[in-house]
């Protein structure tokens, strides 16, 4: 049984998983995964010699070059489960494979036949959840934050009684009958949504999908965020249908823009700009690309009580930063939090490029002795690369001024300690001169 039950206004109560429309959506990989379940049948992947020390030391990753690759491991279906061998023949765990990407084996636990059940994935999901009790009041947040979480791969996010699912690789994608059922045992939700639409599985051989499937939606699903009402969706917006891991930086930014005039660049819902207004800002500007974002942030402004402070513009973020400053617009409190610039290691030099103006044209819009807040979800630009960046972009606007944050996700997000891909998030706040 759950730890909290809550339901919000409106939504279905709990509906069985096993109905007809459930069973249906996940038969094709219930059979995949019946065949490779059976601990004992599993093959054995084999490390080569001098490759094992990060393993042994918990990173969960083995890439294709640390593995002896016969024909017999290439001739694997990808998504499969394996036993990880040492050199010395010690067993080092179960994991999923993949033997046509560059991290082939994701280790699932140290066990080598551990059964790989509803059971299994029970266990994490419990452990998660009590975190997440631990931290919030609501139950809104990531509840499965991949590696860190101990489930690779997978993300989960929590609106409620609503719950989106995220599998990354082939192998949760097999297993995916079994979490499904675990998520039910612990969870609860009135409806599930598999949002497996991530460029990440691309690689990884799988198709892109979004589904519900289980359960009714209604529209937009409801969200509290400190304080605020915002409006997801979980089927046609980005990701998951909200971004839990800035949730610190928006309260951070809220507190700061009492009185302000606030300009809020890549607003998607509102997160930044609503709870900017409901802390007092005496004008706030959002601006995104997405109709459909501005019309649910414009939603969230009404439901908060707050419309009458807020603005909502289609424009694209450069273009509008240029336009604002050729009108010698200046605003006290600026959040610029854009998508991915870099979603490759072939993208870095362009990101950070446009990092760089992002934050020049985000200083010549901040009047003096306001706040400039600029955001990277990019894994691939590093922390200190991209304070660097920043600090180059305030020096282009001919400005001054000192570092007086640098974050990341909030703790709903942890981090793995050996995988610093799991920090993903970057927030530099910089008050100007």
């Amino acid at each position: 049984m759950p730890s909290r039950r809550w339901f919000a206004p409106g939504q279905a109560p709990w509906l069985p998983l096993c109905s007809a429309a459930m069973t249906e959506s996940v038969s094709a990989p219930a059979e995949a995964f019946a065949e490779s379940a059976n601990a004992p049948a599993r093959p054995d992947i084999h490390l080569m010699a001098g490759r094992d020390k990060r393993l042994r030391l918990g990173h969960p990753w083995v890439y294709s070059n640390e593995i002896r690759m016969n024909e017999a491991a290439r001739a694997l279906p990808a998504g499969g489960l394996v036993r990880l061998i040492a050199p010395d023949g010690a067993g080092l765990g179960t994991a999923i494979f993949n033997p046509h990407t560059l991290i082939a084996a994701r280790r699932l636990t140290s066990e080598t036949d551990a059964i790989i059940d509803r059971s299994f994935f029970a266990r994490p999901l419990r452990r998660a959840l009590a975190l997440r009790d631990r931290l919030f009041d609501r139950p809104f947040y990531r509840l499965i934050h991949a590696e860190a979480d101990g489930l690779p791969a997978l993300v989960i996010d929590r609106f409620g009684e609503v719950v989106v699912v995220q599998a990354n690789a082939a192998g949760m994608d097999r297993l995916l009958p079994e979490l499904l059922a675990a998520i039910d045992s612990v969870l609860e939700p009135a409806a599930v949504v598999l949002r497996n639409d991530s460029p990440t599985r691309a690689l990884e051989g799988l198709e892109p999908e979004t589904r519900l499937i289980k359960g009714t939606l209604d529209g937009l699903v409801r969200l509290e965020e400190n304080g605020a009402v915002f409006f997801a969706d979980p089927l046609g917006g980005q990701k998951t249908g909200w971004f839990y891991d800035h949730r610190d930086n928006r309260a951070f930014m809220a507190r700061l823009s009492g009185g302000a005039r606030v300009l809020d660049l890549y607003t998607y819902h509102g997160g930044f700009a609503i709870q900017a207004a409901l802390a007092g800002a005496a004008r706030v500007e959002a601006v995104d690309r997405s109709e459909a974002a501005l019309a649910s942030a414009a939603r969230a402004a009404e439901a908060n009580g707050v419309s009458a402070l807020c603005g909502f513009h289609r424009a694209d973020a450069f273009a509008e930063l240029e336009r604002l400053a050729d009108a010698g617009e200046r605003f006290d409190v600026v959040v610029a939090d854009p998508p991915p610039f870099a979603r490759a290691k072939k993208d870095v030099a362009a990101a950070s490029r446009a990092y760089r103006k992002l934050a020049r044209l985000g200083a010549r819009v901040t009047a003096r002795g306001g706040l400039l807040l600029v955001a990277s979800c990019s894994h691939n630009i590093d922390p200190g690369t991209f304070v660097d960046l920043v600090a180059y972009g305030v020096a282009d606007a001919q400005r001054n001024g000192r570092i007086i944050r640098q974050a990341g996700a909030a703790p709903d997000h942890p981090v793995h300690p050996l995988l610093p891909e799991t920090a993903y998030l970057k927030a530099v706040v910089v008050h100007l001169d």
